[in-house]
């Protein structure tokens, strides 16, 4: 049997410029997609307009070029899919599998990230869109969710016990959760590497995967990039963006971040290339 071509991609908010914790999660993909002789595809997921300053895409396109991380084809916008997204949606209404919840917030806080089903059985007309996932249960969708990280091993999670998530906001704006998987299933992703804080979302779109009738892509969660105050590197800490007047600087602290050690002399595109040669070696496709 003819293995299947690798497909990767990158795909970043643009809510700010590229941080080290961002860059390296770049890096990462590109590497495990070059590694393999795959595709490395860049989407910019530019679905929620409030929290994306203007100019943030193109900075975050510049900076990948300063960096010589070239992406195969063209770049895939988010905000220029919606037509794909009220699809995706009326496929789940079609098999009774959304409904409308109008919680506010104060009451999803009290329930600390477990949806109670509250408003499933409501009738509601309007609101947010929530996935039922009992209804998909129902149907014969196994909600006893695991899967095998290539880096991080073996997770399972019960779906009903986070219970049904939003995938259409009740702002009208498209949810990250469902975005990701219509892209991912237009774009033929078949590997996934970025950073082990979306570990815990991989349940829910493994489950979508199963609902749209499309293989699973494989996973790849990497640690991520902390601070000198030990927080997550992102916009919402303050992390800033890289220099991008020192590109290789920027990819050699990348590198040690990834737990290698690579040579001061070599040029940035030849480092490139040393990276990819190291990340074959460490992280083997099986």
């Amino acid at each position: 049997m003819t293995p299947t071509p690798y497909i990767g991609r990158f795909a970043p908010s643009p809510s700010g410029p590229l941080h080290l914790g961002s860059l390296t999660c770049a890096l990462a993909s590109y590497f495990d997609a070059k590694a393999n002789y795959g595709q490395w595809l860049l989407r910019m997921e530019d679905i929620d307009p409030p929290r994306e300053p203007a100019g943030a895409a193109q900075a975050i396109i510049e900076c990948l070029r300063t960096h010589k991380l070239h992406w195969d084809g063209d770049v895939l916008y988010q905000s220029q899919r919606s037509h794909a997204y009220r699809q995706a949606l009326h496929q789940l209404h079609q098999k009774q599998l959304t409904y409308y919840c109008q919680c506010t917030r104060k009451r999803l806080r009290a329930l600390g990230g477990q949806y109670d089903g509250h408003c499933r059985d409501a009738g509601l007309e309007h609101g947010a869109l929530r996935l039922n996932i009992q209804r998909a249960q129902d149907s014969g969708q196994p909600t006893q969710v695991a899967f095998e990280d290539r880096l991080q091993g073996l997770h399972r999670q019960d779906l009903t016990v986070s219970g049904d998530f939003v995938i259409h906001r009740k702002d009208g704006l498209f949810a990250y959760q469902l975005a990701v998987i219509v892209d991912d299933i237009f774009q033929g992703v078949n590997q996934i590497v970025r950073g082990d804080d979306l570990l815990d979302v991989t349940f829910n779109q493994l489950l979508l995967f199963k609902l749209f009738e499309y293989p699973a892509p494989r996973f790849c969660h990497l640690p991520v990039v902390l601070d000198t105050r030990g927080y997550k590197m992102s916009k919402q800490h303050g992390s800033p963006g890289v220099n991008l007047d020192t590109p290789l600087k920027n990819v050699q602290t990348a590198l040690q971040q990834m737990g290698f050690e690579p040579p001061p002399q070599l040029p940035l595109e030849a480092l490139l290339i040393w990276g990819t040669e190291r990340w074959q070696m460490a992280n083997p496709l099986q």
